[in-house]
């Protein structure tokens, strides 16, 4: 607690003194507040030492300060005042019918200079103090803010890498990333995953990502075929890991979508369940089938290799494989990758998707597909006529528009397909995946929205 009197110093730590609060009554405080001669107003908690009150008392008011110094000359503070001397003069003359008067002078000392010493030695430790204090606090706020701008660095980093819990209620994202309509489909292949003993491609176990979050990076790649440079610094880890990932959950998705659900073909009875009505004229069709190609690089091995890859549909050398699609617009069978200049005819027989056709199934195919003499017992090939002669008939006509109806839907599978950018180019690194990775793409177009609006209305 300090004194309020202006230029005192006295506090109740340091020195001895009482301390009057000022009084509640207007004209008394009034007077106090004139005498003090402060610009501003008494707080509550403002307290005057005794030392400005003569004899140290309250009633007396705090007469005693620096600007009324004259006035009370022969005032000191109780702190400072020093015992005075009485000296007395008295008649030694013996007793005497007068009365003997004595004079007793009172010696009082006025150390005013050493008042205004001390106090200017008091403002100047308060000073150095202050500096002191000032300086050390100086240090400490430059030390907090490198520590704020560290730690601002960090939750910048942290909220910069990329997860599936940052997405995952975001369609749009999750759209946009894996292919995936929604999360509740990202969900179900998670559960469709899981509980499954994981053996890493390089042999080493990846710990610091979570399982979901290795999906998502595997997706993104078959998606968006981004460089795993790109998809190490969106998840903050190395390329190495990123390779790791997405070759330990390619053989994942194909082991436990692909052969799960597309080892074999549905049956023409399963078909007839969700017939279109654009195969009201076919309903036995079993499979639609086509070819497609992939780009990829020439490889130096030996020039037979080099010519058997280029395609001289496509012009440049191409990977070539055959799918199968179901009349309700889902694929349902996809072969093994052939050199791009194997003709259909030759995929067709050696893909394996003859022996699973049973008697009375029938194949929309396109024209270019000259396998009836290669097909089953009792299976039946529909394509579009030749023109053998200048014109088609109108029966020719209807059953080209016919076929053409039914057969759009597997280009449009192939071009669901092909929406996963990994397939824009296949490189030489990823040639011993390719299979893997075109039937993984394949199986995970089923689990988008059904491709037959007139299917995706029923559901």
């Amino acid at each position: 607690m300090l004194c309020w009197a202006f230029n005192c110093t006295h506090n109740n730590q340091k020195h001895k003194c009482s301390f009057f609060k000022f009084p509640v009554e207007t004209k008394e405080r009034r007077r106090w507040i004139k005498l003090v001669k402060r610009d501003v107003e008494p707080g509550p908690g403002a307290r005057i030492c005794s030392c400005h009150f003569r004899n140290g008392d309250k009633k007396n008011g705090p007469e005693i300060l620096d600007h009324r110094k004259n006035a009370f000359s022969n005032f000191q503070s109780p702190e400072k005042r020093k015992r005075t001397k009485i000296a007395c003069h008295s008649d030694d003359n013996g007793p005497s019918t007068s009365t003997s008067t004595s004079t007793c002078s009172t010696i009082t000392q006025t150390p005013s200079s050493e008042i205004v010493e001390l106090n200017i030695l008091d403002l100047k430790n308060q000073l150095l103090q202050s500096s002191q204090t000032n300086k050390c606090l100086e240090a400490e706020i430059l030390l907090l803010r490198k520590e704020n701008e560290q730690l601002k660095l960090k939750m910048s980093s942290i909220s910069e890498c990329l997860s599936y819990e940052l997405i995952s209620s975001n369609d749009e994202l999750i759209k946009l990333y894996t292919g995936l309509p929604n999360s509740k489909i990202f969900d179900l292949l998670m559960v469709i995953c899981e509980n499954i003993e994981i053996n890493y491609y390089l042999k080493w176990k990846v710990e610091n990502i979570s399982m979901h979050d290795q999906l998502l990076i595997t997706l993104m790649k078959l998606r968006l075929n981004l460089p795993h440079v790109d998809l190490g610094q969106r998840f903050k880890c190395s390329q190495a890991t990123i390779t790791n990932i997405f070759m330990t959950w390619i053989h994942i998705l194909y082991e436990n979508i692909f052969l799960v659900f597309m080892s074999k073909i549905p049956s023409k009875n399963k078909n007839k369940l969700c017939l279109p009505n654009s195969f009201s004229t076919f309903t036995n069709c079993r499979i639609i089938l086509d070819c497609t190609e992939i780009k990829t690089d020439t490889t130096r091995v030996s020039m037979v290799t080099q010519k058997a890859t280029f395609s001289s549909y496509k012009h440049y050398h191409t990977l070539k494989t055959l799918i199968g699609v179901a009349p309700n617009g889902v694929v349902t069978f996809v072969s093994d990758f052939f050199p791009g200049s194997t003709s259909d005819k030759t995929i067709t027989l050696k893909s394996g998707v003859l022996s699973q056709l049973e008697p009375g199934d029938l194949i929309l195919a396109d024209k270019g597909f000259l396998i009836r003499d290669i097909l089953p017992p009792n299976v039946y090939l529909n394509i579009p006529p030749f023109l053998d002669t200048p014109q088609f008939t109108p029966e020719q006509v209807l059953l080209t528009e016919t076929i053409a109806k039914a057969r759009i839907h597997v280009e449009r599978a192939i071009q669901r397909i092909k929406c996963y950018r990994i397939l824009d180019h296949i490189p030489t690194s990823l040639l011993s995946q390719a299979d893997y990775v075109f039937k993984v793409v394949a199986s995970l177009t089923n689990f988008q929205y059904p491709l037959i609006k007139e299917i995706q209305n029923k559901m």
